[in-house]
């Protein structure tokens, strides 16, 4: 059985059945955040499946020094301790400095580690230390067989590793996806990601925002579900064209809705009897 993590009332990994992480980019404000976190869970309830809340209370590496980051630590981490109480969901926030590791593992259930930020060992460290699950976006510049450093960097300090496939750099201001990543970051011995959203980025093609591919999301995740993953990350806003950050790349309920149908449908069709627990979902 591959390793898997334990978050409050499901697992990650290891056999266990597929899990979504989705919410919007950033916190704008604590009311829309509740709203939208009791509409996924109320969606993911439905349908049967683990759902993890996602926001960050800063986006620390937006395009232009004038867009909009968030309401920072102190009240975003208020807002998304709030969502736990109000759901039951566990949370998820990214932090970007090692200083706001143990403040942000008193709230969520799983720390993130920003793409960009994937190999700053002191933060990684910082992040293991708290001994929460911790989440690595695979930077859009480094190839997925050296993401297992980065987890051995989580895991010396104490840590569970996740690694999330968020796409490649391919020329300026596009990505792609290399599915066979998905398989070679499996060598790490961790849970593995997909971050269907994250993926159609089209970086700074917006005028000083970036940019994305709205209409790639839904083929991209059926893909990384046929391959085999432990969960898909997804962004989801009320209304995407009125987001504040990454709104070219975000789903909104509806559209999440039908996702959560197309890849629930492939998931379950892929998994089969296991030696060990009865079930698992199909990993190469």
């Amino acid at each position: 059985m591959s390793a898997f993590v334990q978050l409050p009332g499901m697992r990650i990994g290891g056999g266990a059945p597929l899990v979504v992480l989705a919410g919007p980019c950033v916190i704008e404000d604590r009311d829309s955040a509740l709203e939208l976190a009791a509409g996924l869970r109320d969606l993911a309830t439905a349908k049967g499946v683990g759902l993890v809340f996602k926001a960050s209370f800063d986006k620390a590496n937006r395009t232009s020094l004038n867009s909009f980051r968030g309401p920072g630590l102190a009240e975003g981490l208020a807002v998304l301790q709030a969502i736990k109480d109000s759901t039951g969901l566990p949370v998820l926030t990214d932090i970007h400095e090692p200083v706001q590791a143990a403040a942000a593992a008193e709230v969520v259930d799983l720390l993130q580690i920003p793409a960009f930020l994937c190999r700053q060992t002191d933060l990684l460290q910082a992040a293991g230390r708290t001994g929460k699950p911790v989440n690595i976006k695979k930077g859009q510049f480094l190839a997925p067989f050296d993401l297992t450093y980065a987890a051995e960097k989580v895991r010396a300090a104490g840590g569970q590793p996740l690694l999330t496939e968020r796409g490649s750099s391919f020329g300026y201001r596009d990505l792609v996806v290399d599915m066979r990543s998905l398989v070679w970051m499996r060598a790490a011995g961790v849970p593995v990601l997909f971050d269907g959203t994250h993926s159609v980025q089209q970086p700074g093609a917006a005028r000083g925002c970036t940019g994305g591919l709205r209409e790639m999301i839904r083929p991209l995740v059926r893909a990384a579900v046929a391959v085999g993953v432990d969960g898909i990350y997804l962004e989801v806003h009320p209304d995407p064209e009125k987001a504040r950050c990454d709104g070219p790349n975000c789903l909104d309920l509806d559209s999440f809705e039908r996702v959560l149908d197309e890849i629930l449908v492939l998931e379950r069709a892929l998994r089969f009897k296991g030696p060990e627990d009865g079930s698992s979902l199909v990993n190469c």
